[in-house]
């Protein structure tokens, strides 16, 4: 018998395929990383603070909340540092939901959301997405009832890439007044698009951001909440004293010091790479969700042999089906050069085939 409770011993780990993955060796465009290594400074700093003896002290963390406030343009005591964006669900979850309770979670979305719900035991409502209609505002509305306690919204979502408007986020948050509105902003950097600002006014929303997608630095592991103030002194009492790396800390201080070389790259992919990478599907008649993240979810008619034939070619891209089982392939976006690579790649394993059909669009609702 398991000393574990019992329903955790059934749930299973999130495994994501790590393994194999050498930036040195291949495009990674499997986990809607940033392509190119961080501004130089960032990685000086690490240095530097290696030299100067400090790794057998305990973190501290400094002003580094206060630097995350300034640049999300909300109060420092509306923000909480986290270990990555991942430890900031757990918390949100954790100290909101009890046994038995309600979540209501989008489909397909960040596999972490059901994991944790699922380790709290609870009950998980999830409407879907489509690629015509996009966010299910309606069917979540309609799903709230007093046993709800949590409604999560990626956005974007992943793997689709599907915006969620401010207003139906709001709306959404005032119609469940007693439920966790937790917003996921993973990607709020190529978006520009948040409910930071308004908080204080509703105070069921909380909001998760990252320093690993845009900013490329998922290896140090630094997320952060923001939320209405009297949420983040609450969560606090939760979170760990300990459980920010001071390495990370360093990192994030400096990228913040040099934003334009994060600007920078983020202008490249989303006013170059996408609109090119999208006029190739175009041209292709390659089925795809739109998308207003820096990864596009595309659905031809045989993604098997494509991931297989750009695996071949040292590219990485990430097998994603959607609710009917079609499978598609989730591609993040590099740089110019980059983006041009994946074309040629993808244009190789096209024209090998005889007829456009077989590369065509799967009839994807």
């Amino acid at each position: 018998m398991s000393i574990f409770k019992s329903h955790i011993v059934q749930i299973g780990a999130y495994t994501p395929p790590l393994e194999g993955r050498d930036p040195h060796d291949h495009l990674l465009l499997d986990f809607n990383e940033r392509t190119l290594p961080v501004c130089p400074s960032v990685k000086q700093a690490m240095i530097d603070f290696i030299q100067d003896d400090r790794l057998q002290c305990y973190p501290s963390y400094g002003n580094i909340a206060a630097k995350i406030a300034s640049y999300c343009d909300v109060e420092t005591d509306q923000v909480m540092i986290t270990n990555g964006s991942d430890q900031g669900i757990d918390l949100i979850i954790r100290s909101v939901c009890r046994e038995g309770e309600e979540a209501i979670i989008p489909r397909p979305t960040f596999a972490m959301y059901q994991q944790v719900a699922r380790v709290e035991n609870l009950n998980i409502v999830e409407p879907s997405y489509s690629k015509d209609q996009g966010f299910p505002k309606q069917v979540v509305l309609d799903a709230i009832s007093d046993k709800t306690r949590l409604i999560v919204i990626s956005n974007p979502n992943n793997p689709s890439g599907t915006p969620v408007s401010r207003e139906d986020i709001l709306d959404i948050a005032a119609a469940a007044a007693n439920a966790a509105i937790l917003v996921d902003e993973c990607y709020f950097e190529y978006t520009q698009e948040t409910v930071a600002d308004v908080v204080e006014q509703y105070p069921n929303l909380l909001i998760i951001r990252t320093f690993s997608k845009t900013w490329g630095l998922p290896s140090v592991r630094l997320g952060y909440v923001i939320s209405h103030s009297e949420n983040i002194r609450t969560l606090l009492n939760v979170r760990g004293p300990y459980d920010v790396n001071q390495l990370a800390v360093v990192a994030i201080d400096a990228a913040l010091s040099n934003p334009g070389y994060t600007e920078r790259y983020v202008k490249e992919v989303m006013e170059v790479s996408k609109p090119m990478f999208e006029a190739f599907l175009n041209r292709k008649g390659i089925d795809y969700w739109p998308s207003v993240a820096n990864f596009i979810w595309i659905f031809p008619n045989n993604p098997d042999e494509i991931e297989k034939h750009l695996r071949a070619h040292r590219i990485l891209v990430r097998p994603k089906a959607d609710e009917k089982g079609n499978l598609g392939l989730r591609i993040n976006l590099g740089n110019k050069a980059q983006t041009e690579s994946l074309i040629e790649t993808l244009s190789i394993c096209f024209s090998a085939r005889s007829s456009p059909d077989d590369y065509a669009p799967s009839g994807l609702a």
